[in-house]
């Protein structure tokens, strides 16, 4: 992966974050009262938005960190794509896959803290 495409992918991140933090600020509030989803959106929006800024810094080093980028992209994907949807849809069972995404999330910052060297590509 070269830095335009990193950068490009980290941009898209963070447009989708500001977004949907919008729209659910704004759009959604009848369909989170009636489902007392709010707070899920909410969280979904906070992580994708800190995780998309972390994107944007690893797309403006010298060489991207290959390994934790993708695994922040997947986190952001399957922890925040799945409380929207949850929190949208109110169909319990999403809930099961979220913590999936978590753990994309946590394993991206523990490969960038333990192996940071090895897994930038130009």
């Amino acid at each position: 992966m070269n830095s335009t495409t990193a950068l490009r992918i980290a941009a898209m991140m963070g447009f989708l974050a500001v977004a949907l933090g919008a729209f659910g600020a704004h759009g959604l509030k009848a369909t989170f009262l009636e489902n007392g989803q709010g707070h899920n959106w909410e969280t979904a929006a906070h992580y994708h938005l800190i995780h998309a800024v972390v994107l944007l810094v690893l797309a403006t080093r010298n060489g991207v960190a290959k390994l934790p980028f993708l695994l922040f992209t997947a986190g952001i994907a399957i922890f925040s794509g799945s409380l929207y949807v949850l929190a949208v849809t109110n169909v319990k069972w999403l809930g099961a896959i979220t913590p999936l995404g978590g753990v994309c999330l946590i394993a991206g910052w523990l490969a960038l803290a333990f192996c940071p060297r090895s897994i930038v590509a130009s």
